[in-house]
């Protein structure tokens, strides 16, 4: 059986349309192949001055990195690398990680945008706001919330905060008779939840009263402790804490503040208590809950030691890399809120427990 010339299966010449799709798929990957190496060679030119940990070829440090053990891992490449260290992603995709507090300040005062690739997972979530947005828009943005976060209009909120607290403590009060560890995650949760619905929403009561006692979420022995954890380190809910607040000190709150009410705290006590500012400074330094920033250059730049970068590089600025680093923090994985004793060298350039913006 003869097939005709105009046949849908076969071109002029011969030539069948599986074959014409087949060699244009062919060639789309050869070229796709060749964007790749080409965009890997670049890196790995622009990347040269920056010495880094060994990785494979197209699946880059993933093999290296087990799972829940990135941060380990960072920390690993800030005591081997100074200041700054390649990773890379997949074979042709790389960023730089930065930890080095004079790196950031000279990135942190420049107008690069935010890197889309690293971000763009969270706009259906969260949707275009400060975390996300770049340039004028966001100076907008952040010029229309300046007003609402003032200490002017923050201070009416305390005494509601103080409240939340207050229940909380109460209860803690309750269980400290049973001589049994007390796990506070729950606790903590429910106080910010209870502080939230009343101070976002008018909210007239208290969640933490509403909702029943578990004994597994009060550290009961029945349930609450985790397999292997001993009574200490269970017992304010993180491994390694120092005593409270009151033993560090060496005398209670009320030796403190002469004029405490009740146990309560007012707004005019706030800056009587710098100790506490401390604590909280220290906690962020440890658990920054930012890890990470990226940015995409604008344009080249020149570290302090003379290496640089071009444009387009991909930079991450590790705060958590920069809070572990024992280069700028000794023994940085003790809790030692002495750290942020105003006027220390520590407490003015190394610390940076936030940075959604520009500075």
């Amino acid at each position: 059986m003869s097939v005709s010339v105009l046949s849908p299966s076969r071109l002029p010449g011969g030539i069948g349309l599986l074959q014409v799709a087949s060699l244009l798929v062919l060639f789309l990957l050869l070229l796709k192949s060749a964007q790749l190496f080409l965009q890997r060679q670049w890196l790995l030119r622009a990347l040269q001055q920056f010495p880094g940990s060994p990785s494979h070829w197209f699946f880059g440090h993933s093999r290296q990195i087990q799972k829940d053990k990135e941060l380990q891992q960072i920390l690993k490449w800030v005591e081997k690398f100074p200041s700054a260290c390649p990773y890379w992603v997949w074979g042709s995709h790389a960023r730089v990680q930065i930890y080095d507090p004079d790196y950031l300040k000279l990135i942190l005062g420049r107008s690069d945008p935010k890197d889309h690739g690293f971000y763009k997972f969270l706009a259906p979530w969260i949707g275009y706001g400060l975390l996300l947005l770049n340039g004028q828009t966001w100076f907008q943005h952040r010029r229309m919330l300046t007003p609402a976060f003032h200490y002017n209009i923050l201070k009416p909120y305390v005494e509601l905060m103080v409240d939340s607290v207050q229940v909380m403590l109460d209860k803690w009060e309750e269980l400290s008779s049973q001589d049994s560890p007390l796990e506070i995650f729950q606790h903590i949760s429910l106080m910010t939840l209870d502080t939230i619905m009343k101070c976002a929403f008018s909210h007239q009561g208290s969640i933490q009263l509403d909702r029943p006692s578990d004994p597994a979420e009060e550290g009961s022995p029945a349930g609450g402790r985790g397999a292997g954890e001993s009574p200490e380190k269970e017992a304010l809910g993180f491994p390694g804490h120092p005593p409270p607040i009151q033993s560090e000190c060496g005398r209670p709150l009320s030796a403190q503040l002469p004029g405490l009410h009740d146990g309560l705290l007012v707004r005019a006590h706030l800056d009587q208590m710098p100790y506490t500012t401390m604590c909280i400074k220290e906690a962020l330094r440890l658990y920054p809950p930012v890890p990470s920033i990226a940015r995409e250059l604008s344009k080249p730049i020149t570290f302090p030691d003379g290496r640089s970068l071009p444009k387009g590089i991909v930079v991450s600025l590790s705060i958590y890399g920069l809070h572990h680093n024992p280069k700028v923090w000794p023994n940085p994985e003790v809790f030692d809120p002495s750290r942020f004793t105003p006027g220390s060298a520590q407490h003015s350039h190394a610390f940076l427990p936030f940075s959604g913006g520009a500075r």
